[in-house]
């Protein structure tokens, strides 16, 4: 029994730990794949939807029904591009000046 006990604690001996060096790489190589993780997870795709938001913003035309932040729905009446506006008819005679920032998406009616 007291030979095993030996035979054992000799092989428990024989792995070293990694040296600091070797320690600081295996850390760095986990945090690089964390950052890369992080960039195609979250990154890209919210780059993508600012890109589709500004290109449906510039596309933006008198008659387009839109969704507002504020979360009104009406018909778009005018386009001030200068001043980054838009006028925005509710219905009834109502209408609003929005920027066209806060305008959300663009309604497609289902005929």
């Amino acid at each position: 029994m007291l030979i095993s006990a030996a035979y054992a604690a000799g092989e428990a001996a024989a792995v070293t730990p990694p040296g600091a060096g070797q320690a600081f790489m295996m850390n760095m190589g986990l945090i690089l794949v964390l950052v890369v993780l992080f960039y195609v997870l979250l990154i890209i795709p919210q780059q993508r939807r600012f890109k589709e938001h500004r290109q449906m913003i510039d596309a933006m035309k008198k008659g387009d029904k839109v969704l507002t932040a504020g979360g009104l729905i009406g018909v778009v009446d005018s386009v001030n591009t200068e001043k980054g506006e838009v006028v925005v008819d509710l219905g009834n005679g109502v209408k609003v000046t929005a920027l066209r920032a806060t305008i959300q998406t663009r309604i497609e009616d289902k005929k």
